[in-house]
């Protein structure tokens, strides 16, 4: 297991004796990781991040050598043990982008300024879901996917998750909680930004944007509800919202809504969301809420 946004102070002492290994980017982190390993009489399994190009987390430059000299000798006071280096893709997803090639090259160059310095990690990991999937020359020692690991594809516009050999492994569903009658012509939900516009059921669906359902899914978030598509009716609120079900609808409380799911069945899936809201699969399936309660189901294959 391997942690590495944290911030000046975090406890970095306990994720040491859970043997969780620490990534240090900058000068501070070493400083930090360094007391907390003398605390503990133990060398820190360490993974050192250089910023090939993302602007984001891990050293860049100038100050990757001087984190690379700092870690050469703090390893070898035995003080850590660099487990492992690293960086991270800006364009995985568009595998002919010019900075793919070119971060692969600054990544391979930090690496060997690492072990010039006498300091040969075990581990070298560059590739995310998108490189996993696309770019076998970036796997060196071990790959990071995370999209991926949830069945959906990091390359939509290239290649769907069949077309990777993926299934999708997380569905999102909940039950109606209230059914009843409206007349034509009844605003709906905060702002009536709905209308109906005939006699027709509403199913209440107790699920909203306090739960990680997108406000912006307002009249436009896909649902299924006994093998029908339909579409969020009105303003998704804080806790709940509705379902146009149509006049003839026999739905009860209790009965099933799914959100998103694998397609199979005709649901929507996370790749519908992220269409629908103007976002990526990845901000919906992350964004569902800590109270959404997770059951987890042993599949095959």
């Amino acid at each position: 297991m391997l942690t590495w946004l944290y911030v000046p102070g975090a406890e970095v002492e306990a994720a040491l004796r859970a043997d969780i290994d620490v990534t240090i980017s900058a000068d501070w982190q070493l400083r930090q990781v360094l007391d907390a390993a003398r605390s503990i009489g133990s060398p820190a399994r360490v993974h050192l991040k250089v910023d090939t190009g993302l602007a984001r987390n891990g050293a860049f430059g100038a100050a990757w050598s001087d984190l690379v000299r700092g870690a050469a000798a703090a390893a070898a006071e035995q003080a850590i043990e660099v487990v492992g280096v690293w960086s991270h893709f800006a364009y995985a997803d568009a595998p002919d982008h010019p900075t793919v090639r070119q971060q692969q090259e600054r990544f391979v160059e930090a690496v060997a300024e690492l072990e010039r310095e006498g300091v040969h990690p075990q581990l070298r990991h560059l590739a995310n879901s998108a490189a996993t999937l696309t770019n076998p020359s970036a796997h060196y020692d071990l790959v990071r996917p995370g999209l991926a690991v949830y069945g959906l594809s990091p390359t939509p516009d290239l290649a769907s998750s069949a077309d990777y050999g993926l299934r999708e492994a997380m569905r999102l569903v909940a039950r109606l909680s209230l059914v009843k009658d409206i007349p034509q012509g009844q605003g709906v939900s905060y702002g009536h930004s709905y209308l109906t516009d005939r006699d027709t059921r509403l199913g209440l669906v107790p699920l909203g944007y306090s739960d990680g359902i997108p406000r912006n899914a307002s009249n436009a978030g896909p649902a299924l509800l006994d093998g029908r598509r339909l579409t969020i009716a009105g303003r998704v609120c804080m806790d709940q919202f509705l379902l146009d079900l149509g006049p003839d609808a026999t739905a009860e409380p209790g009965d099933e809504v799914v959100l998103f799911g694998a397609g199979a069945l005709g649901e929507p899936t996370a790749e519908d969301w992220a269409a629908a809201t103007g976002t990526i699969s990845y901000e919906i399936i992350t964004r569902v809420g800590a109270r959404v309660p997770r059951y987890y189901v042993e599949g095959q294959g």
